[in-house]
């Protein structure tokens, strides 16, 4: 299909057809235009020997983990949790700079299982099973939830930068939008295969910060929170993205990798609720 495109441009008509001796597909060109033919083929092959726009791909069509809706389920039972009044979740585990700078750093962490309310909640969930799940896919089960959940915990530590004064948020949009840089930085493994596959990886870099501006900077919302999780994504994917496959989707890896959000979680959580009274 390539060469018969190269010899349409040069007036050569040429007909897409089956061996008849069944060696394969091949070229009909008019017996006048079998040297002219073959001459512009050659042409081709030597002006474009070193355009690596062809690649291997590592996996056919993307990868999507339905593990993410586990996740979210689970952010779904924290707020059904905390709106039952039975324990108050968010006087001790919501993002508040001044306790988390009097040390009570589980903080990064719990507000990130936390939302102000159903429609907050809602767009996170609908919006996170997507970045998530395309996440997990492409770093693995265990290694993409990890990595979201340390990007979250990032965009709370921009806030606690950013923010001197007081300050508090709470909610998983600053993971969702470390999806979203995690997803942009995955191209760079292209560099450890062409190294001047730089354009490819401009782009998709790229591609992310425009989805970032449409989803991140979203009027009313923690704009500090979300930069600094697509930052940390970012950062994250570009450590990940040198890590061969074989090592991110070994099941020991995401296994150790699932425990450790787990750890984390039941950690934190249990710092946060041993200070209610």
């Amino acid at each position: 299909m390539d060469w018969s495109l190269v010899l349409v441009s040069q007036g050569i008509e040429t007909v897409i057809d089956w061996s008849e001796d069944g060696t394969g597909w091949g070229l009909v060109v008019a017996s006048q235009d079998h040297e002219p033919a073959l001459s512009a083929i050659r042409q081709y092959h030597l002006e474009n020997r070193h355009w690596p726009w062809r690649q291997q791909t590592r996996w056919p069509g993307f990868l999507f983990d339905w593990g993410s809706v586990i996740w979210c389920l689970a952010l779904v039972l924290f707020y059904w949790f905390g709106e039952t009044r039975m324990v108050d979740l968010r006087s001790n585990g919501a993002m508040d700079n001044a306790a988390v700078s009097s040390g009570q750093w589980w903080r990064l962490f719990t507000a990130i299982t936390l939302h102000a309310d159903l429609p907050h909640l809602a767009a996170n969930v609908s919006i996170g099973i997507v970045l998530l799940g395309l996440t997990m896919g492409r770093y693995g089960t265990g290694v993409g939830l990890l990595a979201a959940l340390l990007a979250g915990a990032g965009g709370n530590v921009a806030g606690l930068i950013i923010y001197h004064g007081p300050h508090r948020s709470l909610g998983a949009s600053g993971m969702i939008l470390g999806c979203l840089g995690l997803l942009a930085a995955q191209s760079l493994s292209l560099w450890r295969q062409h190294p001047i596959a730089t354009k490819y990886v401009v782009s998709s870099v790229l591609g992310g910060i425009m989805l970032f501006v449409l989803f991140g900077l979203t009027p009313g919302t923690d704009i500090v929170a979300h930069l600094g999780g697509f930052v940390t994504g970012l950062l994250l994917g570009g450590i990940l993205a040198f890590v061969r496959a074989s090592i991110l989707h070994n099941p020991k890896t995401n296994l150790v990798s699932g425990l450790l959000v787990a750890l984390l979680l039941i950690v934190t959580w249990s710092l946060a609720l041993g200070r209610i009274n």
